[in-house]
């Protein structure tokens, strides 16, 4: 079969593909054959070694795959075979090993797929999915002004519809092109700002009556954290998702605790536990078959464009969910 691996750190041609043996599946394992694997922004910056942890090299990447049951091994049950299943490696110990041909995983961790969902949009309901419905979780949007930084990402498009499914009072989307807002606007953002243009933080005043957002879900990091405190209301919430990428400085913290304001951290794994996230992403599953969610396609890529879809993700160029196809 066909992986992607890489054995150093640098930019997106570090991305290799290599021919390895299709795994056998082992005592109650399933082995299932990939239609669809995310790609995420962590795994953008852990190529470059700038994330919070570095991985030990060779490196396979990918945490969430989804696809068809080929095989079970032994002890598994064998009517799961040709079953439809999204596999979140992240939430089973496996950190890599999701850009490839075939994964062998432990039969109990799938989870099935409704016939209306795409494999490319449970891929999309994984990390991205689970990190919105658990940042609304740990702070609550109803009857509240939210801001939702990078609306059109793959975490921020399903926070603006899951917020504003939530009793949102009010949803501004954070997005940096005229495409990007367009498409948060159409997924239930009351309003959308540039926020890469000077005085944007003035505009988001003037929307909430001069108060500013009682929370500021945020997941860019670096300047936008702080330019994120000029929008934020007195007593007002800072949801920093951005693992690595903390921009505040003592004066920035201290002024905050003179406006009665707060900073949550956010860390999706240590919320999860092996039942919710079966419960949680079948939730999420149902929602999509319904049409309730939509989940953005945010470019397709056979495994040897591993390289390209990096550069989408990194040069800010995709909306929603980017996926290899493999």
């Amino acid at each position: 079969m066909k992986a992607v691996q890489f054995t150093r750190f640098g930019r997106p041609d570090v991305l290799e593909v290599v021919e390895m043996p299709v795994p056998e599946p082992g005592l109650g394992e399933i082995l299932v054959r990939v239609h669809a694997a995310g790609v995420n922004f962590f795994e953008v910056l852990m190529r470059a070694d700038r994330y919070a942890v570095t991985p030990d090299l060779p490196m396979f990447p990918g945490v969430e795959i989804a696809g068809k049951v080929e095989r079970a091994g032994p002890g598994a049950d064998p009517s799961i075979i040709g079953a439809r299943v999204a596999v979140p490696l992240f939430a089973i110990g496996r950190g890599s090993g999701g850009y490839a041909e075939f994964v062998a995983v432990d039969g109990g961790a799938v989870v099935q797929l409704p016939d209306a969902v795409s494999f490319e949009a449970a891929a999309a309901l994984m990390v991205q999915g689970l990190t919105a419905l658990h940042l609304l979780r740990r702070s609550p949007a109803k009857g509240k002004n939210v801001l939702v930084s990078a609306a059109a990402g793959g975490v921020g498009s399903l926070l603006v519809q899951l917020a504003r499914r939530d009793g949102a009072n009010m949803v501004i989307a954070a997005a940096s092109s005229d495409e990007k807002r367009a498409l948060s606007l159409s997924l239930g953002a009351d309003h959308a700002v540039d926020y890469t243009a000077p005085g944007w933080q003035e505009d988001v005043k003037k929307l909430t009556g001069g108060f500013g957002a009682d929370i500021v879900y945020e997941t860019v990091g670096g300047v936008f954290s702080r330019a994120a405190l000029d929008v934020l209301a007195p007593c007002g919430e800072l949801v920093l998702a951005a693992m690595g990428r903390f921009g505040l400085e003592a004066a920035d913290v201290e002024h905050m605790l003179d406006d009665n304001q707060s900073i949550k951290g956010f860390s999706l794994l240590p919320l999860l536990t092996p039942e919710g996230v079966r419960e949680d992403l079948a939730a999420l599953f149902e929602l999509a078959a319904a049409g309730v969610v939509t989940v953005i396609d945010g470019g397709r890529f056979p495994l040897h464009q591993a390289a390209e879809a990096h550069r989408a993700i990194e040069g800010r160029r995709a909306v929603g969910k980017v996926v290899l196809v493999p």
